[in-house]
């Protein structure tokens, strides 16, 4: 079909159950308004005939059901343009026929209203908590997109600048302390722009914002609802969650989380979704029955031989994401969030997964992250890879990359958490970690490579990880057994609350420890929304159900720590002025190479078995001066001593920051013949300073 067909005045050909109807736009799945009508497009491999059902809004029944005509069918796909639709008044979804035969992997039945993966919005949850009424089913609307992009220029932050802040939509402004109007959603999140502007954090990753189904875990635990609350199973995987905006968009949807893209990129704060293309929540065998497994079940699922689900994601089903037709499925999926919603990245959940086989092996050259990593719309977004996954495969530092992948590094988390605690032989780890990890990255990928973090959704926060030596997941009703045992946490002599001061004095420390190594590590940074200022999640390691105040930022802590937040936001501007801590730098005129080792004196390169300190040197040319930064690291329980290297003539150290400090950017600890004291569990940075200048 001519491509500006949809721009001229389509004549309808034929009558189908009272509707004027004409074979539709073949190669545009979904449903997509054309003057006059709209075109319905699906594609079924094993489906015998597939039906479009219209129904009035949000009505169980629909009011009229349209079987596609054999000339609006070519190959495997099915496509119609309707005639005179009130757009505003329907939704719709399909029903198709063909053989029941789950040995084989064959689930159709031809009673049941399927949801259109292509659906661009998805009905019944426009209200937080809500759900299809009972006996209902996943409707869609058909969206017309008048939203204005022009003008809109990604700036697109590099990967090795990136300070990025995962946040929760809902959580961070759901509990009354947040103080804006619309708490929980995209415009609540959009209010608290000039909050993120003075942290000076330049990247936010959001986590799962598709259409999901938080109902999905629906629980009463001690009195409390639980929910499906971080959203990690997809209902819809090009519709946004209608439930984080504040007014129902019908057939808008999308527009507010736009307007929010739109305002983050003007403010200079790139975008990064995390995206969920493992699995889907129509679960296992005993799971619901909404979209995928009546269209093509035998298609996008992986499956046993005799028909059951694989089960890498650990949640029921796993993605065939090497099939060619659902590899198509999720480049276009991308695609369209790149090119509707103009967002700066993907943070792919157990991209692992991404990586597997029609039979769940390892392919040594997946085609879906090929596919991906070439993609000429997906050319200048960040790909960055959670590169494990449930079904125990775990490849940080091995992930496929075409240097285009990067991956969250859970060696850097593991590694720098035991290092920071006192553990014994993670002081060459930590070395490796800070310097971008060559131990894992060849140096074509280094700075590009290692997304760097200490805590984020998945496991304690940074306030936690200093007050708890357990998890404590009891509320989410399993018996604790629920989370990660493996938390490398340390509760500083008590667990969780106390008002024994050293205890508290400690554990700020260690926190500022924590985010101090972070900021002055190369690679990305990343940390989880209110670590700046203690947000607790009170041990619990795991509260991907709960939607309250375990899990939503109480602002008031935020006024209660700002010790600690104006600190943050000091290293984080620290990290911004020193290009030699992000990568690697012209080289310097003083001839230092550009990072040498120093621990605990010049030029010793060895950290043993049983060291507790550390002294790294980076060192570049920036723009027409030397850029150098001493960083010391004292993770011991007793005091140590760093001396620093002799610096060149005309210069000298001087002390930027010292954590054993009570004001950690005006420290009195200033090094005495190069000689610069480290208290137990203290992190400091030094630069060189012409004799004349000053701090």
């Amino acid at each position: 079909m001519d491509l500006l067909a949809p721009l001229r005045p389509i004549p309808a050909t034929e009558s189908v159950s009272g509707f004027q109807v004409r074979p539709g736009l073949f190669r545009i799945n979904g449903a997509t308004p054309v003057p006059g009508g709209v075109s319905f497009t699906i594609h079924s491999m094993y489906a015998t005939s597939c039906e479009l059902c219209l129904f009035h809004r949000k009505a169980r029944e629909p009011f009229a059901v349209l079987p596609f005509p054999e000339d609006c069918r070519v190959g495997y796909t099915y496509s119609m343009i309707v005639f005179h639709l009130d757009i505003d008044e329907i939704e719709y979804a399909y029903r198709m026929d063909g053989p029941w035969d789950p040995q084989h992997g064959l689930l159709f039945d031809k009673t049941r209203f399927l949801l259109d993966p292509y659906a661009q919005a998805v009905t019944g949850q426009s209200v937080w908590g809500s759900r299809p009424s009972p006996g209902g089913s996943y409707h869609a609307r058909v969206v017309e997109d008048a939203f204005d992009w022009c003008g809109f220029v990604n700036h697109q932050v590099p990967f090795q600048d990136m300070v990025i802040y995962e946040a929760h939509v809902r959580g961070f402004t759901r509990h009354p302390s947040s103080g804006v109007r619309h708490p929980g959603t995209f415009a609540g999140l959009m209010e608290k722009i000039p909050y993120l502007k003075k942290l000076g954090i330049n990247t936010v990753e959001l986590m799962p914002v598709f259409e999901f189904d938080e109902n999905a875990d629906e629980r009463i635990v001690d009195g409390k609802k639980l929910l499906n609350y971080w959203g990690y199973n997809t209902v819809c995987f090009f519709a946004p969650n209608t439930g984080y905006t504040a007014a129902v968009e019908y057939n808008r949807e999308g527009t507010e989380l736009k307007e929010l893209i739109r305002t983050l990129n003007a403010n200079g704060i790139d975008v990064i979704l995390d995206v969920v293309l493992n699995h889907t929540a129509e679960g296992n065998e005993q799971g619901p029955f909404f979209s995928f497994k009546g269209i093509d079940n035998k298609i996008y699922y992986m499956l046993t031989p005799d028909g059951k689900y694989y089960n890498f994601s650990g949640v029921g089903n796993t993605l065939n994401c090497n099939h060619p037709i659902v590899r198509q499925f999720i480049l276009d999926c991308l695609r369209h969030w790149v090119v509707e919603y103009r967002v700066d990245g993907f943070r792919f959940d157990l991209a692992s997964i991404l990586g597997r086989g029609e039979d769940g092996r390892p392919l040594s050259r997946p085609p879906l992250l090929e596919s991906l990593a070439y993609d000429p719309i997906l050319g200048h977004v960040k790909l960055i890879a959670e590169a494990w996954d449930a079904g125990g495969l775990y490849q940080v530092g091995s992930f496929p990359d075409w240097n285009r992948w990067a991956e969250w590094n859970g060696k850097y988390r593991d590694d720098i958490r035991c290092f920071l605690k006192g553990d014994e032989g993670f002081a060459q780890a930590a070395v490796q970690r800070i310097c971008g990890s060559p131990d894992l990255y060849p140096p074509g990928r280094r700075i590009n490579a290692s997304v760097n973090f200490i805590t984020c959704h998945d496991g304690f926060t940074l306030h936690d990880l200093y007050a708890y030596n357990h998890k404590h997941n009891e509320a989410n009703g399993y018996g604790n057994t629920d989370g990660s045992n493996a938390n490398y946490s340390w509760n500083c002599g008590a667990e969780g609350p106390t008002d024994d001061p050293q205890v508290l004095a400690l554990r700020d420390r260690m926190r500022k420890n924590a985010f101090a190594v972070l900021l002055c590590s190369r690679g990305a940074a990343m940390f989880l929304a209110g670590d700046e200022f203690c947000n607790s999640q009170f041990g619990n390691n795991n509260p991907y159900c709960q939607d309250n105040e375990i899990s939503w930022l109480n602002w008031e802590d935020l006024t209660k720590n700002q010790n600690l937040f104006a600190f943050v936001s000091r290293m984080i501007a620290f990290r911004k002025a020193h290009p030699v801590l992000r990568g690697t730098c012209a080289p310097a005129a003083c001839g230092w190479p550009d990072i040498s080792m120093h621990h605990g004196v010049p030029w010793n390169d060895t950290a043993g078995a049983d060291a507790h300190q550390l002294g790294i040197l980076f060192c570049g040319r920036r723009e027409t001066e030397d850029d150098a930064v001493f960083l010391a690291v004292n993770a011991h329980w007793e005091p140590h001593t760093q001396t620093l290297p002799a610096p060149p003539e005309g210069f000298v150290w001087k002390t930027a920051f010292h954590t054993a400090d009570p004001d950690p950017f005006s420290p009195s600890l200033e090094p005495e013949n190069l000689v610069l004291q480290m208290p137990a569990r203290s992190v400091a940075a030094l630069v060189l300073l012409p004799l004349t200048g000053t701090c």
